[in-house]
C-alpha cells in the first residue's frame, strides 16, 4: 500500500462516492457536500488520500461565520482502508492546516452518531460531546388544547418576512447556542431560516396578549412543509428565552398543542432547548411522541 496525500480536485467526489457507497449516517450525507477544493473565502482546506493513485479517503476543515469559535471538521475513509491510521493522519494534517485559519481559531468540532465508527474515532482523538440533538415526532391530538381569552395569549399567523418574527428567531437561536456561540443576526436569520429558499412556507406566533394591547411574541413556529399530509410537518419551534421557565414551558406547550392538533409535527431538539425538552420528555415517556432515528452528537476537542 502506497499512500499519498494531495489537495481535493473537482472530480474527486465521483471517484470517492463509487468507492464509499451510500453514506452510513445522516451526518456523512451532509458533510460529503462540503468536500470541495480548498479556498480562502470562506476559508477551507480539503485533503485527499490516495492508495496507489486511487482516492480512498478525504478530510476537510473549514470556518463558518455563524459559529465563529470552532472549525468544522469531517473525515471519511473507505471501509477497506480503515484501522490503518489513515484517519488519524488526515486529522493531524487538518489540525496543522487549522493553525493557519484566518480567524485564529484552531478548536475543532464534528457531528457523529453514537456507537458508530465515527463516534469511536472522535473519542480516540480526544473529542468529547458538547451537545446532543434529536428529531422528535409529536403525534396528533396528544396535548390538551389551550383556551385563549380576550385579553390573554393570542395565536396569529405571521409573515416569514416579518421583522418582528425574524428578530425573535435570531434571538432564540443565539440564546440556545450559548454552548457554541452563535452570531445569528436579523439578516442571517432571514436568509438561513425564513427565506422561501430554505423551504419556510409559513409561520404562526403566540403572543402573551393581543397585539393591539402591546402583546409580544412568547413563542413561534416556522413550518418547512408546504402541505398538510399524514407525514410529520417539519417545524422550527422557538420561544422568548427571556421568559421565566414556567412561562416559557406554558407558551411552548400551548403552541405545540395547536400545531399537533390534527397532524403530526417533527421537531429538531437540542438539549439546550430546555423549555421544549421539558415539554417533550413526558410525551416521549407516555408514547405520545417518539424519536425519529438516532441521536446526533456534536463533539469538540
Amino acid at each position: 500500500m502506497a499512500i499519498s496525500f494531495r489537495e481535493w480536485r473537482e472530480d474527486d467526489d465521483l471517484a470517492l462516492i463509487q468507492l464509499w457507497g451510500d453514506p452510513e449516517t445522516g451526518e456523512a450525507a451532509h458533510f460529503r457536500s462540503v468536500l470541495r477544493p480548498s479556498a480562502n473565502e470562506p476559508w477551507s482546506r480539503c485533503i485527499v488520500a490516495e492508495d496507489d493513485g486511487v482516492p480512498v479517503a478525504a478530510g476537510v476543515v473549514y470556518e463558518t461565520s455563524l459559529h465563529p469559535d470552532r472549525l468544522w471538521a469531517y473525515i471519511e475513509v473507505a471501509r477497506d482502508n480503515r484501522r490503518a491510521g489513515l484517519g488519524s493522519t488526515l486529522l493531524g494534517m487538518l489540525r496543522k492546516e487549522a493553525e493557519n485559519a484566518p480567524s485564529g481559531v484552531t478548536k475543532l468540532r464534528a457531528k457523529v452518531s453514537p456507537d458508530t465508527p465515527g463516534a469511536a474515532f472522535a473519542a480516540a482523538a480526544g473529542m468529547e460531546p458538547i451537545q446532543r440533538s434529536r428529531a422528535v415526532i409529536v403525534e396528533p391530538g396528544k396535548l390538551k388544547l389551550p383556551v385563549f381569552e380576550d385579553h390573554g395569549p393570542q395565536l396569529e399567523e405571521a409573515a416569514t418576512g416579518s421583522v418582528e418574527l425574524t428578530r425573535a428567531v435570531a434571538d432564540f437561536y443565539n440564546a440556545v447556542h450559548d454552548w457554541d456561540r452563535a452570531d445569528m443576526g436579523i439578516g442571517r436569520a432571514q436568509q438561513m431560516l425564513l427565506h422561501e429558499a430554505t423551504g419556510a412556507s409559513g409561520a404562526v406566533v403566540l403572543r402573551d396578549k393581543p397585539k393591539h394591547e402591546g402583546g409580544k411574541i412568547a413563542a413561534f413556529a416556522v413550518s418547512y412543509t408546504s402541505e398538510r399530509t399524514d407525514a410529520p410537518a417539519d417545524v422550527l419551534l422557538g420561544w422568548d428565552t427571556a421568559l421565566e421557565e414556567t412561562e416559557a414551558e406554558a407558551a411552548v406547550e400551548s403552541l405545540l398543542a395547536m400545531l399537533a392538533y390534527q397532524y403530526p409535527v417533527q421537531l429538531e431538539v437540542d438539549d439546550s432547548m430546555t423549555a421544549l425538552v421539558r415539554v417533550l420528555e413526558p410525551l416521549l415517556a407516555a408514547g405520545a411522541a417518539r424519536q425519529d432515528g438516532a441521536d446526533t452528537l456534536i463533539v469538540s476537542s
